[in-house]
């Protein structure tokens, strides 16, 4: 049943830049919750 699958170079560069788009979200919404946390806990002193 198994089967060794060649993704060759096409579905390398596709990890590549599916890999780099999801770390460039995540990095994003991390950075705004880090201002809107930051901005909450200013507002409250």
């Amino acid at each position: 049943m198994n089967k060794d699958v060649d993704m060759g170079i096409a579905g390398s560069l596709t990890m590549i830049i599916l890999v780099t788009a999801t770390a460039l979200l995540l990095r994003s919404f991390y950075k705004r919750y880090n201002r809107l946390a930051q901005r909450e806990e200013n507002s409250e002193n």
